[in-house]
């Protein structure tokens, strides 16, 4: 049986850990554009921790050792068709299993504790960013891709 427990303020560290290597394992440069979402990330985390905000779940070894996580966001969000009686929507997010633990499904776990999370909120919609390499787990886990699109302002510099 997997160990799993639940994200505290004092877990930020490693939740930046996993939300850096994430992007990393997923083809972006390990470079100072991580250095500052890291540095800025950490202290959002810990205040969405300590708020209820964001809730994490940490999954770990035979030694206790900490080795992926997962971590579930409340947002506002209007009544829409999906969900015309809710104010809110959950976003998955930080979904990372080390890669030596990697295919015994943690990550699935993982993403069971934050559904059960959101159903027990009564969200009925849950969102994600996934990888293609990604993509086959969430969808066994019932996500679907859905036509979403992003505009993102550029950095100067």
């Amino acid at each position: 049986m997997l160990a799993t427990r639940a994200a505290t303020a004092a877990d930020a560290t490693i939740i930046t850990h996993h939300r850096r290597r994430m992007f990393v394992d997923a083809g972006r440069s390990d470079n100072r554009v991580l250095d500052v979402m890291a540095e800025h990330f950490q202290p959002w985390v810990t205040q969405q921790l300590q708020s209820g905000n964001y809730m994490g779940w940490l999954a770990l070894d035979d030694a206790g050792e900490v080795i992926g996580g997962s971590g579930l966001m409340m947002l506002d969000w209007p009544p829409h068709p999906l969900d015309p009686t809710s104010e809110h929507r959950g976003y998955l997010l930080n979904v990372y299993v080390e890669p030596s633990h990697r295919r015994k499904r943690i990550a699935s776990h993982l993403i069971e504790l934050a559904l059960d999370e959101a159903r027990r909120r009564r969200i009925r919609v849950v969102a994600l960013h996934s990888t293609d390499a990604g993509r086959a787990l969430y969808e066994s886990t019932g996500f679907r891709a859905t036509n979403e699109m992003f505009y993102v302002e550029p950095v100067e510099g």
